[in-house]
Protein backbone atom coordinates (compact mmCIF):
# COMPACT_ATOMS: atom_id res chain seq x y z
CA UNK A 1 0.00 0.00 0.00
CA UNK A 2 2.75 2.89 1.13
CA UNK A 3 4.47 2.41 -2.28
CA UNK A 4 1.43 2.52 -4.38
CA UNK A 5 0.35 5.35 -2.78
CA UNK A 6 3.58 7.31 -2.32
CA UNK A 7 5.82 6.29 -5.53
CA UNK A 8 2.48 5.63 -7.83
CA UNK A 9 0.13 8.50 -6.56
CA UNK A 10 -2.01 5.93 -5.42
CA UNK A 11 -4.86 6.98 -2.40
CA UNK A 12 -5.61 5.16 0.59
CA UNK A 13 -8.87 3.96 1.59
CA UNK A 14 -10.84 6.86 3.36
CA UNK A 15 -10.85 6.58 7.30
CA UNK A 16 -8.85 3.73 7.20
CA UNK A 17 -5.42 5.17 8.18
CA UNK A 18 -3.83 5.53 11.85
CA UNK A 19 -3.42 8.99 11.79
CA UNK A 20 -7.39 10.20 10.58
CA UNK A 21 -8.44 10.26 14.73
CA UNK A 22 -4.55 11.10 16.03
CA UNK A 23 -3.95 14.07 17.25
CA UNK A 24 -1.23 13.87 20.18
CA UNK A 25 1.75 17.23 20.43
CA UNK A 26 4.43 16.62 17.59
CA UNK A 27 5.67 16.30 14.28
CA UNK A 28 4.79 14.61 10.90
CA UNK A 29 7.41 13.83 8.39
CA UNK A 30 7.81 12.22 5.44
CA UNK A 31 7.87 8.39 5.74
CA UNK A 32 10.34 8.43 2.36
CA UNK A 33 12.84 10.21 3.69
CA UNK A 34 12.00 11.99 7.01
CA UNK A 35 11.48 15.96 6.06
CA UNK A 36 9.40 17.62 8.44
CA UNK A 37 5.71 18.43 6.87
CA UNK A 38 2.96 19.59 9.34
CA UNK A 39 3.41 20.43 12.89
CA UNK A 40 0.24 18.66 15.15
CA UNK A 41 -1.09 22.09 15.61
CA UNK A 42 -2.02 22.51 12.16
CA UNK A 43 -4.01 18.87 12.08
CA UNK A 44 -7.97 19.40 12.46
CA UNK A 45 -10.94 17.38 12.54
CA UNK A 46 -12.78 17.14 9.15
CA UNK A 47 -14.87 14.55 7.80
CA UNK A 48 -12.86 14.13 4.20
CA UNK A 49 -11.58 10.53 5.72
CA UNK A 50 -7.73 11.71 5.75
CA UNK A 51 -5.66 13.18 8.40
CA UNK A 52 -6.12 17.50 7.67
CA UNK A 53 -4.23 20.12 7.98
CA UNK A 54 -4.30 23.97 7.88
CA UNK A 55 -1.21 24.83 7.34
CA UNK A 56 2.90 23.01 6.50
CA UNK A 57 5.85 23.21 8.04
CA UNK A 58 7.75 26.64 7.01
CA UNK A 59 5.20 27.62 4.54
CA UNK A 60 5.74 24.38 1.94
CA UNK A 61 9.51 24.11 3.03
CA UNK A 62 9.70 20.76 1.94
CA UNK A 63 6.36 20.48 -0.22
CA UNK A 64 5.72 20.86 -3.55
CA UNK A 65 2.38 21.44 -5.10
CA UNK A 66 1.43 20.22 -8.19
CA UNK A 67 -1.36 20.82 -10.83
CA UNK A 68 -3.34 17.23 -11.16
CA UNK A 69 -6.21 16.16 -13.45
CA UNK A 70 -5.99 12.98 -13.41
CA UNK A 71 -9.34 11.44 -12.34
CA UNK A 72 -11.56 14.05 -14.37
CA UNK A 73 -11.23 16.95 -11.74
CA UNK A 74 -8.52 19.70 -11.07
CA UNK A 75 -7.12 19.46 -7.78
CA UNK A 76 -3.47 20.35 -6.55
CA UNK A 77 -1.50 17.76 -5.34
CA UNK A 78 1.31 17.69 -2.60
CA UNK A 79 4.43 15.69 -2.91
CA UNK A 80 8.03 15.89 -0.49
CA UNK A 81 10.41 17.63 -1.86
CA UNK A 82 12.96 15.90 -0.82
CA UNK A 83 12.37 12.86 -2.27
CA UNK A 84 9.08 13.22 -4.29
CA UNK A 85 6.52 11.24 -2.35
CA UNK A 86 3.08 11.90 -3.32
CA UNK A 87 1.57 12.74 -0.08
CA UNK A 88 -2.07 13.26 -0.92
CA UNK A 89 -3.50 16.89 -2.05
CA UNK A 90 -4.14 20.33 -0.86
CA UNK A 91 -7.87 22.17 -0.87
CA UNK A 92 -9.21 25.64 -0.29
CA UNK A 93 -11.98 24.59 1.79
CA UNK A 94 -10.02 24.74 4.85
CA UNK A 95 -10.24 26.85 8.19
CA UNK A 96 -10.35 30.44 8.16
CA UNK A 97 -7.11 30.95 9.23
CA UNK A 98 -4.96 29.86 5.68
CA UNK A 99 -8.28 28.47 4.04
CA UNK A 100 -6.22 25.50 3.33
CA UNK A 101 -6.93 21.82 3.70
CA UNK A 102 -4.09 19.86 3.24
CA UNK A 103 -5.55 16.30 2.72
CA UNK A 104 -2.53 13.63 3.50
CA UNK A 105 -2.55 10.08 3.54
CA UNK A 106 -1.62 8.41 6.51
CA UNK A 107 0.73 5.61 5.08
CA UNK A 108 3.20 8.44 3.56
CA UNK A 109 3.92 9.97 6.93
CA UNK A 110 5.53 9.06 10.21
CA UNK A 111 4.97 11.19 13.50
CA UNK A 112 7.53 12.45 15.89
CA UNK A 113 7.03 13.41 19.60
Amino acid sequence: MEYSVAREGGTERPFSGKFNKHFESGLYVCRCCGAQLFKSDAKFKSACGWPSFSKSVDNDLNIVRLKDTSMEMERIEVRCKQCNAHLGHVFDDGPKETGERYCINSCCIDFEK
